[in-house]
């Protein structure tokens, strides 16, 4: 096979996309390319040692691949990543205790209150404009407000 020109042996193929992936796996972190680019390592590393003929390199990466998905998959679960802010892309959650102002009354179960400077859908005990509730949960895009306690 040739690449710009120059001779490659299948194991360069399997060498280089092992590298790409590594590079994909930084530039778009998913922790899930790095497994596929270990497979692809694994396969190149092997086809070099072994001179295997392009439908076992092919088995092989197969194998690995999923081989290497379900290790890192339960490396994963054994060591979970610790975050400062678990809630970080969970905004209503991170919603949840804040005492915030009615702005469209709560009228048979359902309002809106202002949230900093937007104004979200609420569902909770009636209450009138003006009146301070508090946060006690998200229910899709709606939150769940609860009378607040002075």
């Amino acid at each position: 096979m040739t690449l710009f020109g120059l001779a490659l042996e299948t194991y360069w193929w399997w060498l280089i996309l092992a590298l790409v992936l590594a590079i994909a796996e930084i530039m778009v972190p998913g922790v899930f390319l790095i497994w596929i680019g270990g497979a692809a390592l694994i396969t190149g590393l092997l086809s070099l040692l072994f001179a295997l003929p392009t439908s076992a390199e092919f088995v092989v990466f197969a194998i690995a691949a999923v081989g290497a998905v379900y290790a890192g998959r339960r490396w994963l679960a054994e060591n979970p990543i610790v975050s400062d802010d678990p809630m970080l892309n969970d905004r209503g959650a991170r919603l949840i205790g804040r005492n915030v102002v009615v702005v469209q009354p709560l009228i048979g179960g359902e309002g809106r209150v202002k949230v900093g400077d937007s104004v979200w859908n609420a569902t909770g005990p009636d209450a009138p404009e003006g009146a301070r509730v508090t946060i006690v949960g998200v229910e899709g895009s709606r939150l769940k407000v609860e009378p607040a306690e002075d």
